[in-house]
């Protein structure tokens, strides 16, 4: 059975599940749901701040937002 296939049984079965059912289950999956949910810990903040500084002094050359849609309308056209 491939991935989607089992995501799907998976999001059908919870959406009728009892209670009791989707509570064990997000208590087998809570930590990994909260850890990609907190993504502006202190680490990323400081890693945000440090690019911004970079960008800021000059040393380092940032691409505007259109120039990012253009590269990536580029890729997906390929």
């Amino acid at each position: 059975m491939s991935t989607t296939q089992i995501r799907h049984w998976l999001y059908e079965y919870i959406r009728f599940a009892d209670e009791k059912k989707v509570k064990a289950i997000y208590t087998i999956v809570e930590e990994e749901i909260k850890e990609k949910h907190e993504i502006w810990n202190k680490s990323f903040t400081k890693e945000m701040q440090h690019r911004a500084k970079d960008i800021e002094s000059g040393k380092v050359k940032g691409k505007t937002r259109e120039e990012v849609l253009k590269a990536a309308k580029l890729l997906l056209s390929k």
